[in-house]
């Protein structure tokens, strides 16, 4: 019998909010001497009542209607029971029944560059914990990041494969930088990945009555390694007869396999109640304030890049993967058009000689692309006869792009640009290798 992963991924972000979630102490916490940034808010001390940031609730709303979510009208916070040493109330002020932002949707690619849509359950807004160091025999706690504002974005297990997985979270940290609601570094614990797993008989419709949990990895490297590895340990167990449960595992870098932390609480294990210490939020005036603040978001930047400046997908991607190297190209294209230089031009090079823009400024660039602008082979015969000879110099590469690799057209490019000391034109070197690898 052959088996189907079925994947759902819950991603934590930390907002850069100045001040923590419900109370004033500083959210800047990386680095800090412990216990150093804590009141008696975020220590859970007796009769210490918390407030809302409403700067971190704004945020949670330009998340949610990046990923075209519906705002609540009305919502409010619940708390999340459960003993742990991280926490010092004793529970987590989360959201269930009713969260910000609800039923969204993202477009996701695999590897083949194949679209699908990935629904969003929730974009929810809570707070972080503190943190456990440990040291020999002894484990310390540092609460210089509980009550730090935290989101909580929920999918639907839409995904079947790794390269959807990753290609998700990528497009999430460049929304969140895009907004300028977190920094997303994940080195630094400000973006954190989870992932439900479960595998099912190819054909089945019903989902799985159980699911693994993949807790707080810290790298889409390590979130596929790990993926992949418990589809096939979950795979081989069922192959076995075997009957799996519900449980949370985590990730062993060095080993390279999961191991299991503890079976997994539902909902009702934590035994969410409204917090009686805050107060119902109608949320409409801010959600129109997170509209009109809300900036260009980076699917819409490169579609845009594609349509205006007539340039390639491939560069438009490239080039809005950060907003700062977005705006130094298209103040780059403002000065080049008075000195005859296209956008084409300014976007191969910047792509193609891999342009450190926090080095350069944009009329630098221009200067250095019009200095070379004469060694540009941009003759369509010529362009034609050395992608010919790249075709019939790599076969393999043949059959992987007409089996629907794609994105090998990127190796036919290098090759030539080889060959030409990188001075083909590669707007119209594209082009022409689609067309003769469509033959």
């Amino acid at each position: 019998m052959k088996y189907e992963p079925v994947m759902g991924l819950e991603i934590h972000v930390e907002l850069n909010t100045k001040t923590k979630m419900f109370c004033r102490c500083s959210a800047d916490y990386f680095g800090k001497e412990p216990n150093t940034h804590t009141c008696p808010v975020c220590l859970g001390l007796p009769g210490a009542l918390p407030y809302i940031n409403e700067q971190a609730i704004e945020n949670c709303i330009k998340i949610g209607l990046a990923l075209n979510c519906s705002v609540n009208k009305v919502s409010y916070f619940e708390r999340k029971n459960y003993f742990y040493p991280d926490l010092p109330k004793g529970y987590q002020i989360s959201q269930l029944v009713l969260p910000i932002a609800i039923n969204g949707w993202i477009e996701v690619e695999n590897e083949k560059g194949e679209v699908k849509i990935v629904r969003i359950n929730r974009a929810h807004q809570e707070e972080d914990t503190g943190k456990l160091m440990h040291s020999g025999n002894e484990t310390l706690i540092d609460y210089n990041r509980s009550d730090v504002p935290l989101v909580e974005i929920v999918t639907e297990p839409d995904f079947t494969d790794t390269a959807q997985i990753k290609d998700y979270a990528k497009k999430l940290q460049q929304i969140f930088r895009y907004l300028g609601v977190s920094n997303a570094d994940m080195e630094h614990g400000d973006m954190r990945l989870e992932a439900n797993i479960s595998v099912r008989p190819v054909g089945q419709k019903e989902l799985p009555n159980y699911r693994v949990e993949l807790k707080n990895i810290n790298s889409f490297r390590f979130m596929a390694q790990a993926v992949e590895y418990e589809i096939k340990r979950q795979t081989e167990s069922l192959e076995k007869g075997e009957k799996l449960v519900q449980e949370t595992r985590g990730w062993d870098e060095d080993k390279r396999q999961t191991y299991v932390q503890r079976t997994k609480e539902e909902a009702h294990d934590y035994r969410y109640f409204p917090e009686p210490d805050l107060p119902e939020m109608r949320l409409q005036n801010l959600e129109l304030k997170a509209k009109q603040e809300t900036p260009e978001l980076p699917h819409e930047k490169m579609k845009r890049f594609v349509q205006q400046y007539q340039i390639s997908k491939a560069n438009a991607s490239i080039l809005t993967e950060n907003k700062n190297l977005a705006n130094f190209f298209e103040d780059a294209v403002t000065i080049g058009k008075d000195k005859d230089v296209t956008e084409s031009q300014v976007a191969n090079y910047i792509v193609n000689q891999k342009v450190d823009f926090q080095k350069t400024t944009p009329l630098a660039l221009i200067e250095v692309i019009l200095s070379k602008k004469l060694g540009i082979i941009e003759d369509e015969e010529t362009l034609t006869k050395l992608a010919k000879e790249t075709i019939e110099e790599s076969p393999q590469f043949v059959l992987a792009y007409k089996a629907g690799k794609t994105t090998i057209l990127q190796a036919f490019i290098g090759n030539v640009m080889r060959k030409t000391g990188g001075k083909a034109d590669t707007s119209k070197l594209r082009q022409i290798l689609e067309k003769l690898l469509s033959e």
